[in-house]
């Protein structure tokens, strides 16, 4: 039973709160009941097919931060058969927002890193609400750079509403962090899978979310940047989050239908928090996949799909100026001419 739905989910809460309560009676009062319950959870469960059968992109941002939907820790103690967490950066602290480490999985040893929230209140304030500091990037980096010089694949999950916004971060140097992870990320010379399992906001889940494969809940979202802020950007008002999802285009569909990500990870009917066991199981099948998949790709061709595939995020044009039109800095400068052929040779034009 949900104790905290969501606005969506209301009608079928109240449903099965019904079903619940008639499960009671019956037992309290020695009546048969069978046959209204019967009926009640036919209801619920076309009731719940038609719910979760369309959901808007803002409903399914809801669900990403679900206060039951599975953390990351809960997924590593069901997906992998041990787990040893290393800790710190080696230079500032360990910070209990990104966890990191050591686990088997069917036997063959992988290096887990991921975004970790809280569960209450006095959790969240230990982890920073799931919001890492530069030292948890170096510390992500630390144990990624351990799995390359061991040839271990890095499984990495992402569940994060964006980079820890303090000023003590931005004194350490977030901005720096979050580039320097997404550059060496780029050219780890050992297979890397991503999960986003929930939220993906902004730098936050992109310093941890380059890989050779992305995968995706069905009920995640990916984006450099939450909702709320690009509302608050575009508008300086933060509730138009809901106008800013649309436009976003940030759900696994979307993110899929423009090649983004790889796999889409179907949930439990009524989403992960209703049945964290099996979501475990069809994450734990399609990463032992994705190994599979890349384990015969030659480090050097690993490497240049991963780059190439950056390379193809986002799409833009090149339109030639007439001579007369060209910047005055860039008319008779040859060196500003060399640089825009350079820019042809590397595929500008044909909008890759």
């Amino acid at each position: 039973m949900i104790n905290t739905p969501l606005e969506f989910e209301r009608p079928l809460f109240e449903l099965e709160k019904r079903i619940e309560d008639l499960r009671e009676f019956s037992l309290k009062k020695g009546i048969d009941l069978s046959d209204e319950i019967a009926v009640l959870e036919k209801k619920s469960d076309a009731l719940r097919k038609d719910i979760f059968g369309n959901l808007t992109p803002w409903q399914r941002v809801m669900i990403a931060r679900h206060p039951k939907r599975p953390t990351t820790l809960e997924y590593i103690r069901l997906i992998f058969d041990e787990f040893i967490e290393l800790h710190g950066d080696r230079s500032f602290r360990d910070d209990k927002a990104i966890i990191g480490g050591i686990a088997d999985l069917g036997g063959h040893p992988v290096t887990v890193i991921g975004t970790q929230k809280g569960r209450d209140t006095k959790e969240n304030i230990a982890r920073s609400f799931g919001m890492p500091h530069p030292e948890g990037y170096r510390k992500a980096l630390r144990l990624m750079k351990q799995a390359e010089k061991f040839k271990r694949p890095i499984i990495s999950f992402v569940d994060v509403v964006g980079a820890y916004p303090g000023v003590e971060a931005e004194e350490r140097g977030q901005g720096v962090a979050i580039a320097h992870n997404i550059a060496e990320m780029s050219k780890l010379s050992t297979t890397v899978i991503v999960v986003i399992t929930g939220e993906g906001g902004s730098g936050g889940a992109l310093a941890i979310g380059v890989g050779d494969k992305l995968i995706m809940l069905e009920n995640a979202y990916f984006s450099v940047i939450s909702p709320e802020g690009c509302a608050a950007i575009l508008w300086k008002d933060g509730s138009r989050a809901q106008e800013a999802t649309e436009m976003l285009k940030l759900t696994a569909s979307d993110l899929k239908a423009k090649g983004l990500i790889d796999e889409i990870l179907p949930e439990p009917q009524g989403a992960a928090h209703k049945d964290s066991d099996a979501m475990a199981k069809i994450i734990r099948e399609s990463i032992i996949k994705g190994i599979d998949e890349l384990s015969g790709i030659p480090t050097r061709r690993l490497i240049e799909r991963r780059y190439a595939r950056l390379r193809r995020i986002g799409e833009f044009s090149v339109r030639e100026l007439p001579p007369g039109d060209l910047p005055m800095a860039a008319s008779g400068n040859e060196d500003a001419k060399a640089r825009a052929d350079a820019f042809d040779l590397e595929g500008g034009t044909d909008g890759n």
